[in-house]
């Protein structure tokens, strides 16, 4: 295991609960040893399946955890933007896929240069449309390094992607006959339908990933690799991808990637009911105090929708402690509103001010994004330090020249 500490990411000293040195209530709390139990899971999962994967690393931009995941057998990081491209590189990762289209001519410039400072560098990029191989095109044509892309499918109604195997085909058409880039495989997402496990979604994913199949069979005589990329993302549904895999008789040298990010800390929401993997552990929590008890049945604490992911459902109690750490055995509650900065509790317990609790979050993505830094605990609940995320794109101006 590599160790935790890592020049971007802050020291890893001590820093105990209750401390002057300690974050201040509310704090977002990654359990080590869950996240480790998750890492290894979903690697042997992956292992046992044949797959590789390559996390989506947007969901933690959090390198200690990344270097983790690469740690334990992931082929290289799954990124959103050119941003996160280019903090990943700079932590070290050499790997790397932006599933999403670039097209804009500045930061095709930026990947251009990225790409020419380090021949030991691969990242490559969806595409969807003859606009957006032309931009490309512009850009790469003559470079000593070219584009390797993707044909990016995609589902009517959903986000990016071609709809059909038609467009598939025409496009993989354009990009063997345009100078600069390289066809190198087919990409999907079957994560674009509710996060649910019921038969209409099961039919949904199936026929999406079916398609994917259809479109990389298809493509397959213009891909200018001796191991082409099939790909898939999400966290909710790689069992349906993995029964779905294209032949590799049918296309040697295929190479399946997942991309698989929320994994890695799970949830007690979204993913703790619809993940197929089993022995993921729930990692992150978010600790906060209790703030006032105007009523009785009624807390309020003081963490709120600046603070804790809602896009995918609410919080859920887990437990609470009075201020000095001791158990507050018999305290419950369930969350019914998030305001800004305070989340209330209702049919509360047992509960006091200056009691902290412990909420259970859904949705990972939406978690770290709040939190420049978070506490890391042992399994006992012990803070062990503090680690930082990078979401922060201030750092990322243009060097000079760029």
């Amino acid at each position: 295991m590599i160790s935790p500490t890592h020049p971007h990411c802050g020291s890893n000293k001590e820093s105990t609960a209750g401390t002057a040195s300690s974050p201040a209530y509310p704090q977002l709390r990654l359990n080590i040893e869950a996240l480790d139990n998750n890492i290894r899971v979903m690697a042997a999962w992956c292992q046992e399946r044949g797959v590789e994967l390559a996390p989506h690393v947007k969901t933690t931009m959090s390198a200690p955890i990344i270097n983790r995941q690469v740690a334990a057998g992931a082929v290289g990081v799954t990124v959103a933007t050119l941003d996160q491209a280019r903090l990943a590189i700079g932590w070290g990762h050499q790997r790397v896929l932006v599933a999403n289209e670039i097209v804009d001519r500045h930061a095709l410039l930026r990947l251009r240069t990225l790409l020419q400072e380090d021949s030991g560098r691969h990242i490559s990029c969806f595409v969807d449309s003859a606009a957006g191989v032309a931009a490309a095109a512009e850009v790469f044509a003559g470079a000593a390094a070219g584009l390797e892309v993707l044909i990016d499918v995609g589902t009517p109604g959903g986000r990016t992607g071609v709809r059909n195997l038609p467009q598939a085909l025409r496009l993989a058409e354009l990009i063997h006959g345009t100078a600069g880039l390289r066809l190198v495989g087919v990409a999907g997402y079957e994560g674009v339908v509710p996060n649910s496990r019921t038969q209409s979604t099961l039919d949904a994913v199936d026929r999406h990933c079916g398609l994917v199949r259809d479109a990389y069979y298809a493509a397959a005589k213009y891909f200018e690799t001796v191991a082409p990329i099939y790909t898939m993302g999400g966290s909710a549904f790689p069992d349906r991808v993995v029964a779905h895999l294209p032949d590799d008789s049918q296309v040697p040298g295929t190479r399946t990637i997942l991309r698989s990010g929320c994994y890695v800390t799970h949830d007690h929401g979204t993913y703790a009911s619809v993940s197929p993997v089993p022995g993921l552990v729930p990692a992150l929590s978010v600790r906060a105090v209790v703030v006032s008890v105007p009523e009785a049945g009624t807390a309020v604490v003081g963490a709120g929708k600046r603070d804790l992911p809602y896009d995918a459902g609410k919080p859920v109690f887990l437990a609470a402690l009075t201020a000095d750490g001791g158990p507050r055995d018999g305290a419950t509650a369930l969350v019914r509103t998030l305001f800004d900065h305070h989340t209330v509790l209702a049919e509360a317990e047992g509960l006091s001010v200056t009691d902290v609790v412990d909420l259970g979050i859904s949705h990972p993505c939406s978690a770290f994004d709040r939190w420049p830094e978070y506490v890391v605990t042992d399994g006992n609940g012990q803070p062990t330090g503090v680690w930082h995320t990078d979401f922060n794109r201030s750092s990322l101006a243009s060097p000079p020249g760029s």
